[in-house]
């Protein structure tokens, strides 16, 4: 069994020494540490260069970090691939953990795990974002057994966070790679359907060091939750049957995911937008808030703003 950890960067310079020495690190060695340079401007070749020749570099116009994975995908010679950001870092005994826990239940295909958040300064930021998110405890409970239903799991909260994934290549190309024209959400997609296929794990041990800073493209915004549109669009129409079978409607998917679209553009005053958004919300699937809110998006701002009132005086009563 070989590990090959695929590093994309771009403008990181001032951190990728430290994510680089947290994968040299490990009790456990990878085999090959690749990065791809998504058409970095700063120092990066240069960082890279002082690092050693056992790194390999391949550098790439700017497409986007699920193009910069899928081409380290491509030139790692490990058949499990292990993903790290070059402003993040791995706790030291990553991949061991990771690897004992494929030992004792060798059918996974994927194992993820907890993480914590740092600044830039190293200071510990969150102890641990699956405590964050409530579900700390439903992953100690299984101790690394794969997780039942984990792609109805997945699609409620995606709990696989990318730098600490641990996963087949096989798995990877069955699935088809990241999605490059999804800018936000692609690995959502991409873990959603290997679950799809194959069991698969997370640890709650805390397996990397998220760095929190200006350049994380990770607030809500309009183009994020135009991509979950697509993300469940594209779970709908690849793995409906799979979904179906875990007790998941693929319609409820998307419709809900159009609703969160309209809700965002209706609270920000793009009324069009908002009535095309719970149109496409109402064609998935028939529900009263997408209705209500299409007609709340016909009236004038001043109407608008004479319902909010009555409805704080309500809830205020």
């Amino acid at each position: 069994m070989k590990i090959s950890a695929v590093i994309p960067a771009y403008n990181n310079a001032a951190f990728l020494r430290a994510a680089i020495a947290s994968v040299r690190n490990q009790s456990h060695q990878v085999d090959e540490i690749i990065v791809v340079d998504d058409g970095s401007v700063d120092n990066t070749e240069t960082v890279i260069a002082d690092l050693g020749s056992d790194i390999v570099y391949h550098r790439q116009d700017n497409q986007g970090p699920s193009a910069a994975r899928n081409q380290g995908i491509s030139l790692a010679n490990g058949d499990w691939i292990a993903f790290l950001d070059a402003d993040d870092q791995w706790t030291p005994d990553k991949i061991a953990k990771q690897l004992q826990v494929l030992q004792t239940h060798p059918a996974l295909r994927l194992i993820a795990g907890d993480m914590a958040e740092i600044d830039t300064d190293n200071r510990l930021l969150t102890a641990s974002v699956l405590d964050k998110h409530g579900l700390s405890e439903k992953f100690s409970q299984l101790a690394g057994a794969p997780v039942p239903n984990a792609l109805a799991a997945l699609v409620a909260k995606n709990f696989i966070p990318t730098g600490t994934v641990l996963v087949s290549k096989a798995a990877l190309y069955e699935a088809c790679l990241f999605n490059p024209t999804i800018r936000f959400g692609e690995d959502l997609e991409l873990w959603a359907k290997i679950a799809a296929k194959h069991p698969i794990s997370c640890l709650p041990d805390t397996l990397m060091l998220r760095r929190q800073h200006g350049n994380n493209a990770t607030q809500a915004s309009e183009r994020m939750l135009v991509d979950l549109t697509r993300v469940m669009d594209s779970l709908a129409r690849q793995i409906g049957p799979e979904l179906r079978a875990q007790g998941v409607s693929p319609d409820d998917l998307v419709s809900r995911a159009f609703w969160t679209l309209g809700y965002w553009y209706f609270n920000n005053g793009a009324r069009t937008d908002a009535r095309s958004a719970f149109r496409s919300s109402l064609t998935r699937k028939a529900n009263a808030p997408a209705l209500l809110y299409l007609i709340a998006s016909q009236l004038t701002p001043g109407a608008i703003a004479a319902v909010r009132a009555v409805k704080q005086r309500l809830i205020g009563h």
